[in-house]
């Protein structure tokens, strides 16, 4: 375990160097913290199926849901990396990577799916956790973006202002992000209505429905972004509200749950 966080902490130091370092000629070099940054996720994902993957079951305890979803975001990250500009998103999201893997570790739990689990739910879980996976990477873009935007309105256009795409380029890399996660979490909601028994018992009702709301959040978005060509703050904003209240329905009512309520 504590490799893995070392290693998820060289490579978030590494794409953290490139973009702060003035100097091009002192940045090390991407590569290396691809490298890194894959052995840190191969680590990470063996460690994540020996917690997983029980004689009982598949164990999707709350620190572990975290952890998994994590590793689908760096994987997810690592892989973009290799094609697109998207490196500032390293120094956010590998040192994130790492604390859940950390607490993961140190705060095991229990909350098993039956070894008998049927494909349906299997593919609404993964699609679920995709979605929300694509949309926090936008939902941190997004960040990057408003601070990009700032520098840029307050005419200070240096420090790691200057590493960063422009402004254009960092702004579509959004909404592709976007865009695919609207697919997945539009797939994960159409399966969970198709596959499971009641979307709205009692158990699941908070969930669904922050799901509806976060889903509306980016359909709205993205039909402002075609007919009106939202961008700039309206986007961030939309983006923002929309992953917030995401992230409320996957792992909110689910801390609530396990960590509170201790059901």
């Amino acid at each position: 375990m504590i490799l893995a966080v070392v290693l998820y902490l060289l490579s978030g130091a590494v794409f953290s160097l490139r973009l702060f370092r003035a100097n091009t000629d002192r940045r090390p070099d991407k590569k290396l913290g691809l490298i890194l940054g894959f052995s840190a996720l191969l680590l990470h994902g063996w460690l994540l199926y020996q917690s997983l993957h029980t004689m009982q079951g598949v164990n999707f305890s709350f620190f572990n849901a975290v952890s998994f979803a994590a590793w689908v975001i760096a994987l997810l990250y690592l892989l973009a990396a290799l094609s697109k500009p998207v490196e500032s998103l390293g120094v956010v999201l590998l040192p994130i990577a790492a604390l859940t893997l950390t607490l993961d570790y140190f705060f095991p739990g229990m909350r098993l799916l039956p070894p008998h689990t049927n494909w349906e739910l299997r593919a609404h879980v993964i699609s679920s956790i995709l979605a929300y996976s694509v949309l926090a990477m936008a939902a941190v873009q997004a960040v990057l973006l408003a601070i990009q935007d700032r520098h840029l309105r307050k005419h200070h256009p240096g420090g790691f202002i200057r590493a960063l795409p422009p402004l254009q380029t960092m702004e579509g890399l959004m909404f592709e992000m976007i865009l695919i996660g609207f697919i997945l979490l539009t797939l994960a909601l159409a399966s969970g209505f198709v596959f499971l028994d009641d979307m709205f018992a009692q158990h699941l009702v908070h969930k669904t429905l922050l799901s509806i709301l976060a889903w509306l959040c980016f359909a709205v978005l993205l039909w402002g972004r075609h007919r009106f060509g939202w961008r700039g703050r309206t986007a961030i904003r939309w983006t923002m509200a929309g992953f917030v209240v995401l992230a409320l329905a996957y792992f909110g009512s689910k801390a609530v749950v396990e960590l509170i309520l201790k059901r």
